[in-house]
């Protein structure tokens, strides 16, 4: 028997020109032989072939035209790879060789590569032989098999471009059937195969994914298989939206041995749906569920889905595509379709303009060449990602197979050519059956049945339309012949109704026109989908929601459904799906449990999409409620012949809400009718069955109820006999749980018998064993229980005692594993904003239905009338807080969480921690501001009192008020009051300081809780100096700014001739000042005019003996007077030597420099210099000084400010110079000094101690020294004086008494310096009232050094 793979008919030549190879092997019974061409008759073949067609079709003159215009379209191509043979298709049978052949010439010389459905053939495979001779190429394929069927695609490539050629391959299989043997006369019967039943159980599978485009994810999941047999493996098959999925560029599944795994290597929207993993056995399947729903990109539209191309033929294909979904961008404005010929990339944009409907026809192919199509979706933000390619597409005849036709050469050998190749010259017959097999806006595709031919020449069809009611029938322009009987018309108006016919050609002459078409109408554009129905949302899990929702009233080609989802209160809506769902139910995965959310939905179609329906109602995510689980262990607690007491235990399951209801139902021992107990439900499971009888045996039966209805009945009961109780003994506790569960201990609770038997309950004894053990261990009387074994389970019970014995056990507890729970730790704090005592606990085991239980001593806590308060946080109650603290506050506190497993917590809050508590409570309700300096003052210009203070820190929110002898001064002007956050600094400026300021200046501070107060007292001799330089500023403000005042002061000038003149300058003249020279009194006149244009004035004097006084009179006067006689002379001249070495003193508001001289005037030339630099007057540097003192203060000095300073004083014979180091490595800087520590004021009761501490520093270790009014402080047994590690300084007195009240000062001195300190004590009796604290300011004051 043979099986031919291909031949090749030459119709032009009387001989048939065969050359082949053939090759034989057995199989059973049977010999094949399999017959190969060679591969010089195969390319004669194809040369002769395509000269023939060409030849056959140019001799029409429009086809002639057709082809050159074609010609010169690949006239720019000419140098880049070229198919001189295409590839041809061909049918073989299974287990038969087959080859393909193509011809490519270029330059340089192309590179050519196979592919099968196209991916790249693997050559390592050894399946299939490829050859190269000059350009001549060939693929076959030496045995093929029935998975060989498939597109084979040569693509040939050079730097100048690339081209491609396809071809098919079909394996058929059944080859006995075409000899018309039947399948018994070729293999034996087969026994019927019983196959083995495999059970599969899953033991990990996958839930709800999500992911973003581009991301890879993996879905798996493992299973037993049983019985595991290698070779009898059952088949994993997954699922996307009922669509069966393989291995793929986009998929990519593996499977073993009780495992399998799907892989989307890369996410795109149409990887989105719903997937099932489905395990096929000879016994069922087993499914598993996966939702995917990736996000679009922001601002531009998400990319388009499921791309498929309809109607391919051999120069066009119909594209369609589903819009993506719009809710979070801007709508869409259109599409681009884009093209890609196989083995390529170099895409081609196929429209110019964007297109608005998700359908679109692409031209201009090249018949034989396959292509990748995508599209990309555009609105005002920009263009979106292009999407998923399609799979490739071929542009060939989709009828050229059923043109092939089978000659017997006699033998078992036959021909396949086409039909009109081996048929005789005719004219073609007139085509029929024409009809419309899709219609859309503006094209229609037709199908026709060709007529019977038995010609030679190729036979193509010409179209031609007319609009229905007229008879102007117009031929349908194509650009290529059109040989299939199937075409699309294009470019037809919307709405109109157009009649069609065909008419057959060939080099012969034109048939007769078929039979015109009924009126073919094409679709008239009939917009969106209106907005879908009513959206109801329904609970589902606790993470999903099912939405439903009525169907739009007009539809219009509708696809699918976009649902939108917004969280409740939000307007944030967000894709809940990415890809057109089709029906009108979904489900939203993903939410969060506990949030509340709405629902819309909108239709899309290829229009784009609907408006959106009306919200759904709020919706929170909790899972769907289900009836409760079976209450059980039905407990007799009390009997009194009359009636019994019954107690159970609640359902393990509550359904997803409170299990509220019970109802009981009750009968005889050995009946079978039940009876209802109770028609009101019972609220406790602690109820009292009346109306019984004496002796009775009774069973009972407990349902439990939610608001998803009645629960599955308990089981039956034991049978109880109602006899009264008369024992002496309790009865059995019941409602036995536990809490605190740890390592190896754990805590009970319980209820009090019903029955107390004869005598009152003295105590209960805990009996505890091991699960599955009968061996009880009484552990004490007491509710912990220790000893326990890590991770082992116990079982408990509890027995009442009284004086008459132990009791009736409790129902046996469930098993309870002694193991610690996650989050049982309960800490106690105080809340640094309110001061609350507040116990926290947190716990990782908390579902839905949780409850805090909050006991003191084990008892739960329900009376708030103390201040008590349980703090909610996320509708769980986690902290309970003591608003109004108070010793009474001690004891053992716990909390246990209900429907967990056992979490639960305890905290004992001692005396001894609950009083530091409790002072810092107080700490945090009445908050003290720091300050770093009490109330102070400084003298301004024009004598106003600035009093200030500076804190710790203040926040802009601060308020204050100043008073001055309790009566509140007015910040308005002409006061001033102010602050600064920056540096903490509070000030008041007053602006009148007379003889009644005189008292007390107090300020008090409030920042948000925080007080703050303090106070400066100006009496006696303070308030002198302080009003003295008031008025002293006021006036010189006075002299200056309203009057003639001297810039510069008398000064004595000696000419080179010995001349002596008398100088000064005065500013602020005016037209009517008087210039008047006094000596000693009387009135003198000058020589010569006076000229006051300049302000310097000049008074000549030939002997220098007396003093003058030089007066300038105006609406003010002022004078200045020099002594000018030998001895006065002489010690003006002197004051520079004079002068001592600079000092440093601490102020307020920096440091200032100071020397001492008998006398000082400001017409005295005096330079200050730091580092060479001389300063002048600023707000920096203030200069100036006593009749005794020149001064210089740093205000606010910096790290800039260290360094040498001097001051030179200017004699008119020799200048005198002081210097001082501020660098910090002189002595200034080792000192003795003052960190802190020490109060201003203290007030003590008498019989009492007082310590008296501070920090000290200096470099070498300064000497400490305390005064009491003046008097120095010598230790003894009631003061004690220490100075520890040359740092802590203490004075300690013990028990103080009146005589100890007074002014004490500290003075820390080395022999660079030091500073000293006071402290008022004041001593009060015991039982009267804490005199006010009355704070005087009381600086600092430096010791210099000694030079």
């Amino acid at each position: 028997m043979f099986a031919l793979t291909s031949l090749f008919y030459q119709p032009q030549h009387s001989n048939l020109a065969i050359s082949a190879h053939f090759t034989t092997f057995s199989k059973g019974n049977y010999d094949y032989a399999c017959f190969q061409p060679s591969s010089e008759t195969v390319e004669d073949d194809y040369r002769h072939k395509q000269t023939s067609r060409i030849q056959g079709v140019v001799r029409f003159p429009s086809v002639r035209k057709k082809m050159v215009e074609k010609y010169v379209r690949e006239a720019p191509m000419i140098r880049g790879p070229k198919f001189l043979n295409t590839l041809r298709s061909h049918t073989v049978w299974e287990h038969t060789p087959v080859k393909l052949f193509c011809t490519v010439e270029g330059y340089p010389t192309p590179i050519l590569k196979w592919y099968k459905d196209g991916v790249i053939i693997d050559l390592s495979s050894m399946k299939y032989i490829v050859q190269d001779n000059v350009g001549i190429h060939s693929l076959e394929i030496p045995k093929c098999e029935t998975d060989d069927t498939a597109q084979y695609t040569a693509v040939a490539a050079n730097i100048h471009g690339q081209v491609s050629s396809q071809a098919s391959v079909i394996v058929k299989t059944l080859w006995w059937e075409y000899h018309g043997l039947g399948l018994h006369e070729c293999f034996p019967m087969l026994p019927e195969i019983k196959y083995t039943k495999i059970n599969i159980t899953f033991l990990e599978t996958f839930g709800s994914a999500f992911g973003t485009e581009g991301d890879t994810i993996t879905l798996s999941a493992t299973m037993a298989i049983s019985p595991n047999i290698a070779n009898l493996q059952p088949e994993a098959q997954w699922f996307r939206d009922d669509t069966r999925l393989s291995d793929s560029k986009w998929v990519k599944i593996e499977s073993g041995r009780g495992s399998t795994k799907l892989t989307l290597p890369h996410l795109n929207k149409d990887d989105e749906g719903f997937y099932t993993l489905r395990m096929v056995t000879k016994g069922g399947d087993h499914s598993c569920f996966f939702v995917h729903g990736p996000p679009p990109m922001p601002g531009a539209p998400g990319a388009p889905m499921d791309i498929k191309i309809h109607d391919a033929n051999r120069d066009y294909v119909i594209v369609s595509w589903k819009p993506p979904n719009t809710t979070t961008e801007g709508p869409i404005i259109g599409y681009f379709v884009d093209r890609c010929e196989t083995g390529t990339e170099n895409w081609v944009q196929c429209n110019d303009s964007p297109i608005k409907i998700c359908k679109y026809p692409v031209s201009g192919l090249f018949e034989g060449h396959s292509y990748y199509f995508r599209v990309r979706a555009i609105n005002s933000h920009g263009v979106s990602k292009p999407s998923r390619i399609s799979d490739p597409i071929a542009a060939l005849d989709p009828t050229e197979f059923e043109r092939l036709h089978a000659i017997k050469l006699g033998g078992k050998l036959d021909v396949v050519t086409y039909q009109e190749e081996v048929e005789g010259d005719k004219l073609p017959g007139t085509p029929s059956k024409l009809h419309a097999s899709e219609t859309d806006r503006t094209y229609v595709v037709l199908s026709w049945k060709s007529a019977p031919y038995h010609g030679r020449a190729p036979v193509w069809y010409y179209i031609e339309k007319c609009l229905a009611g007229t008879a102007a029938w117009q031929r349908v322009s194509t650009q290529v012949p059109v040989r299939s009987p199937r075409y699309a018309v294009f470019d037809l108006a919307e709405g109109k109704e157009y009649l069609f016919r065909v008419l057959a050609a060939n080099m012969y002459g034109t048939s007769e026109a078929s039979e015109p078409t009924e009126p073919i109408q094409t679709h008239e554009l009939r917009g969106v989908p209106s907005a879908p129905g009513q959206v109801v949302a329904t609970r589902e899990t606790d993470t999903s929601v099912v939405i439903q929702w009525a169907e739009p009233k007009e539809p219009n080609d509708l696809i699918g459904y976009y649902i939108d989802v917004c969280v409740k209160g939000s307007k944030d809506w967000g894709s809940a799906n990415h890809k057109p769902h089709k029906s009108n139910k979904f489900v939203v995965q993903g939410l969060t449990t506990g949030e509340t959310y709405s629902f819309r939905v909108q239709a899309i179609n290829e229009l784009g999409l609907s408006d959106e329906s009306q919200e759904s109602a709020p919706i929170t995510v909790k899972a769907a409620l289900k009836t409760p689980s079976a209450p059980y262990d039905i407990a007799l607690l009390a009997c009194d012949g009359k009636s019994m007491v019954l107690n159970w235990k609640r359902p393990v399951h509550s359904g997803g809400s409170p299990v509220t209801d019970y109802y009981i139902n009750k009968r005889r021992h050995g009946e079978h009718t039940w009876r209802e107990v109770n028609i009101p439900p019972i609220k406790e499971r602690l109820f009292k069955v009346e109306h019984l009888t004496a002796g009775a045996v009774y069973e009972f039966m407990v349902y439990g109820g939610s608001l998803a209805g009645l629960g599955a009945p308990s089981g039956l009961s034991k049978p109880f006999h109602c006899n009264t109780w008369t024992m002496p003994e309790p009865g059995p506790p019941y409602d036995l749980t536990f809490c605190e569960i740890r390592d190896d201990s754990v805590v009970a609770e319980w209820k009090a018998p019903v029955y107390t038997g004869a005598s009152p309950i003295t105590g209960y004894f805990v009996d505890f064993a091991k699960k599955g053990s009968d061996e009880w261990h009484c552990s004490n009387e007491t509710r912990a229980v220790t000893g326990l074994e890590v991770g082992e389970s116990y079982v408990f019970r509890v027995r009442a005692v009284n004086t008459d014995g132990a009791g009736k056990p409790s129902f046996t507890s469930d098993p309870v594993v002694a193991k610690a729970v996650e989050g049982t730790e309960m800490t106690c704090t105080v809340d640094e904003e309110s001061g609350d005592i507040v116990l926290s606990f947190e716990s990782c085991q908390i579902t839905e239905s949780s409850r805090f239980v909050w006991k003191k001593f084990y008892k739960e806590i329900t009376d708030f009338s103390k201040g008590i308060v349980i703090k909610t946080e996320g509708k769980i109650p986690k902290c309970l807080i003591f608003k109004h603290p108070d010793k009474e506050d001690v004891g053992c506190f716990s909390v246990a969480v209900t429907n967990t497993d056992g979490v639960s917590a305890s905290h004992e809050i001692h005396a001894e921690v609950l009083e530091k508590m409790l002072a810092k409570s107080y700490g945090i309700r009445h908050p003290v501001i720091p300050l770093k300096t009490q109330l102070a003052y400084k003298i301004l210009e024009r004598g106003r009192m600035r009093f200030w203070l500076q804190a710790e820190h203040i926040s802009s929110a601060v308020t204050y008020k100043f008073f001055a002898n309790n009566m509140e001064l007015s910040p308005n002007n002409p006061n001033h009051a102010g602050h600064d956050v920056e540096t903490g600094i509070i000030e008041f400026v007053l602006d009148h300081f007379t003889e009644d300021s005189e008292g007390t200046f107090t300020v008090q501070i409030e920042d948000g809780k925080a007080r703050g107060q303090s106070s400066l007292v100006l009496i006696g001799n303070d308030f002198k100096v302080a009003l003295a330089d008031a008025e002293y500023q006021r006036s010189e403000y006075i002299r200056v700014k309203e009057g003639p005042h001297f810039s510069q002061f008398l000064s004595v000038h000696v000419g080179d001739d010995c001349s002596v003149t008398l100088i000064c300058k005065v500013d602020n003249l005016k037209k009517e000042t008087v210039l008047h020279w006094y000596k000693d009194d009387v009135e003198i006149t000058p020589e010569g005019p006076v000229d006051l244009t300049s302000g310097v004035c000049k008074l000549p004097i030939s002997l220098v003996n007396c003093s003058y006084r030089h007066t300038h009179y105006t609406e003010h006067s002022v004078s200045v007077c020099i002594c000018t006689s030998k001895h006065a002379f002489s010690c003006f001249c002197s004051t520079g030597s004079s002068a001592a070495e600079l000092g440093i003193h601490c102020t307020a508001t920096g440091i200032q420099l100071h020397c001492h001289m008998k006398y000082y005037t400001e017409e005295m030339k005096i330079h200050w210099l730091h580092t060479d630099s001389k300063l002048s007057h600023s707000e920096k540097v203030h200069i100036g000084g006593t009749p005794c003192m020149a001064t210089m203060e740093i205000i606010e000095p910096t790290e800039k400010d260290k360094g040498l300073y001097q001051m030179q004083i200017i004699d008119t014979e020799k200048t005198y110079t002081r210097t001082i180091d501020l660098s910090g490595d002189g002595k200034s800087d080792n000192r003795g000094t003052v960190l802190g520590g020490l109060p201003d004021v203290v007030t003590i009761m008498e019989k009492k101690t007082l310590s008296l501490t501070c920090t000290v520093c200096g470099d070498p270790k300064p000497q400490v020294t305390w005064f009491k009014n003046g008097a120095e402080v010598y230790p003894d047994d009631q003061y004690l004086v220490s100075l520890e590690s040359g740092k802590f300084a203490s004075l300690t007195i013990k028990g103080v008494s009146l005589d100890d009240s007074g002014r004490y000062t500290m003075t820390v001195q080395n022999k660079f310096g030091g500073e000293s300190v006071d402290i008022v004590v004041s001593i009060y009796k015991h039982g009267d009232t804490i005199p006010p604290a009355k704070p005087t300011l009381t600086p600092k004051t430096i010791i210099p050094f000694d030079i």
